[in-house]
């Protein structure tokens, strides 16, 4: 078999297949009798439909088209063994099936071509002297604080208040009407679903809709009050998105938080690892300062991984593209699950393929510097320890106790996970890291964004006055 190789972009090879005469003829003649021996025709016996009314009631074109499929799957897997090409998904034919049907003709040679997608192409920048800058997280003790006062206030006692004007911490039972105060709506028009008895307000900055708040402070029990306010652009309701309202607020009751002390019996009450405050505050530090430090981790892997996509290439098949988009769109449907959203209207046949289409961007960033870790990994000979393996696994199957769990498919998880953080870990030992505030990295990209958008509009304003 004559088979000549082509390099296509995409990581596909292009083979060029020449089936021989011989080979064409015979397995033309193969399929007329097994259709002679298996074909319903009207009139004969099954084996007994003589060869041209066979071929009259069938169709030549169709007999040929039978052959061509198998000749030409047939065909391929033989090339690709010949080739030795490691090949990766199905083979996409290049040369239309009524275009081969026309020019197949038994006994004569054939020449079809394919694509074949096959392992990508990784070519790695200077990954040993990467410089980079990242974010730091600094542990702010005020974590800590703001974590045993949330505490209190869940374990709040609710104590009612008859003596003074609503402040700032109390609990507020209300009655509230919300009536429309846009152009076109009519005087005092009540607006649908913007009403409710008995709601309980936590009297705090940035509850409910900006104002409603600190209009009630003050208030006092049995007081009503009309608050003029605005719905925030990004109301839920994009029918009251923006628009002004007048809100009616009546105080039925009003409650004061008594906190509890921050002593031994709170940290008891609180979790039963520990039995006195200060054990609790240590392991509260603990844990603040630990996510702090793997936030910067975190912050400086990904900008390894930034720097490593920007000074490497990747030639990606289709085939595992799509693969990492159905891993995304998989993601993304849990989180939209969690959140409730039901899946069916979301996902439907109709806008699939543009849900596709607009999740191959992360996609395929996400592959690729997978893969480029992988070859780093394979590079610099980094390896995983059964134990490690193990201890990872376990711990993973701790926290989904009483859920099924494929073995085979959790080893693969627990492999690529810690072959990741090992060779990033190796790569940051390796790299020059400037750490930054949090936060500065994103103002400083939206100031080159902004500069880089102006330089483009005054470029244009010049090509403009350069052609008029």
């Amino acid at each position: 078999m004559k088979v000549t190789q082509e390099k296509l972009p995409d990581s596909q090879i292009g083979l060029e297949i020449e089936i021989p005469a011989e080979t064409g003829k015979k397995a033309y003649e193969t399929e007329v009798k097994t259709l002679a021996r298996t074909a319903n025709i009207p009139g004969f016996r099954k084996g007994k439909v003589p060869r041209p009314i066979l071929l009259q009631r069938l169709g030549n074109r169709y007999i040929k088209g039978v052959t061509l499929e198998k000749l030409v799957q047939t065909n391929v897997e033989k090339a690709l063994k010949q080739e030795s090409i490691e090949s990766i998904g199905q083979p996409v034919l290049r040369t239309g099936l009524e275009e081969l049907v026309d020019k197949f003709k038994p006994g004569e040679a054939l020449t079809f071509s394919v694509a074949v997608d096959v392992p990508p192409t990784i070519e790695l920048g200077d990954y040993q002297s990467l410089s980079v800058k990242a974010e730091e997280t600094v542990y702010d003790p005020q974590q800590l604080e703001d974590w045993l006062k949330e505490r209190q206030e869940q374990l709040a006692t609710l104590v009612p208040v008859e003596d003074r004007g609503a402040e700032m911490g109390d609990v507020a039972i209300v009655d509230y009407k919300g009536v429309s105060t846009s152009e076109g709506s009519e005087e005092g028009e009540a607006i649908e679903g913007v009403e409710g008895t008995d709601l309980e307000v936590d009297l705090a900055p940035g509850k409910f809709i900006e104002g409603m708040v600190e209009g009630i402070v003050g208030m006092k029990p049995e007081e009503t009050k009309e608050l003029p306010l605005t719905f925030p652009d990004d109301y839920p309701r994009e029918d009251l998105a923006g628009k002004p309202v007048t809100f009616t607020i009546t105080v039925k009751e009003l409650k004061a938080k008594e906190l509890p002390e921050l002593d031994d019996d709170f940290a008891d009450e609180v979790s039963d690892e520990y039995e006195t405050i200060a054990e609790l505050r240590e392991s509260l530090e603990k844990q603040f300062k630990e996510s702090a430090e793997n936030e910067t981790k975190q912050s400086v892997h990904n900008a390894i991984l930034s720097e490593l996509s920007e000074i490497s290439t990747a030639d990606l098949p289709d085939t595992l593209v799509q693969d990492e988009v159905t891993k995304v769109l998989t993601q993304t449907a849990m989180q939209l699950e969690q959140m409730g959203i039901d899946l069916a209207q979301y996902f439907t046949q109709e806008n699939l393929p543009k849900i596709r289409e607009n999740s191959r961007p992360e996609a395929v960033e996400k592959l690729k510097k997978a893969l480029i870790l992988q070859e780093i990994a394979k590079a610099e000979s980094i390896t995983l320890e059964e134990a490690e393996i193990e201890e990872r696994s376990n711990e993973i199957k701790k926290q989904l106790e009483g859920q099924e769990v494929d073995p085979d498919k959790l080893r693969t998880v627990v492999e690529e996970e810690l072959i990741t953080e090992k060779t990033l870990d190796w790569l940051q030992e390796k790299s020059t890291v400037e750490l930054v505030p949090k936060g500065s990295l994103e103002e400083e990209n939206k100031a080159e964004s902004e500069t880089e958008e102006t330089a483009s509009e005054q470029t244009i304003d010049v090509e403009v006055e350069e052609q008029e």
